[in-house]
C-alpha cells in the first residue's frame, strides 16, 4: 500500500520545520513547511493536506488556534501537536479539541512516521483507500 500524502508542517522555529520536511520528503510526502502561522493558515485555504503538523507555543497565533480554524472549516484533515512544553494538561486539552495526538519535543523521527502512518491508516478508513489511489493513479 502506496501511504503518500500531503502535510503541512507549521512551527517557528525553522530548524524543526526543514528537518522534518527533509525526512518527510524521503518517505515520498509531499510537504510544506511554514514559520508564520499566518500564512499557513492562508496556504489552508488554497489546498488541501491530508496532515497537519504544528507547535503548539508560537507568536500571535498558536498551534491549538490553527487546530480550531481548521476544524471551523471542517478541512478532512489529521492534525498532530507537537510542542517542547508538554504537560497533561496541554495534552488534553489538544486532545479534547481533535488533534489526533500530541508528541512533546525532542522527538524521534521515527515517532513521527508512526504517528503518520497511524494517522493515514485512520483517514484510509474514514475516506476508504483514496490517499492510496490518489497518490498511485
Amino acid at each position: 500500500m502506496d501511504n503518500r500524502c500531503e502535510i503541512l508542517i507549521v512551527d517557528d522555529e525553522p530548524i524543526v520545520g526543514d528537518r522534518l520536511k527533509s525526512f518527510l520528503t524521503k518517505d515520498g510526502h509531499q510537504v510544506e513547511a511554514f514559520t508564520d502561522p499566518g500564512a499557513a493558515l492562508a496556504r489552508l485555504d488554497g489546498k488541501r493536506f491530508d496532515i497537519l503538523i504544528s507547535d503548539i507555543r508560537m507568536g500571535e497565533i498558536d498551534g491549538i488556534q490553527i487546530m480550531e480554524k481548521v476544524f471551523e472549516k471542517r478541512l478532512p484533515i489529521k492534525v498532530i501537536m507537537i510542542t517542547g512544553y508538554a504537560t497533561m494538561e496541554l495534552a488534553r486539552e489538544s486532545m479534547t479539541k481533535g488533534a489526533f495526538d500530541f508528541i512533546a519535543k525532542p522527538f524521534k523521527l521515527k515517532e513521527i512516521r508512526h504517528t503518520i502512518q497511524q494517522a493515514i491508516a485512520s483517514l484510509d478508513a474514514e475516506r476508504g483507500p483514496s490517499l492510496a489511489s490518489a497518490s498511485s493513479a
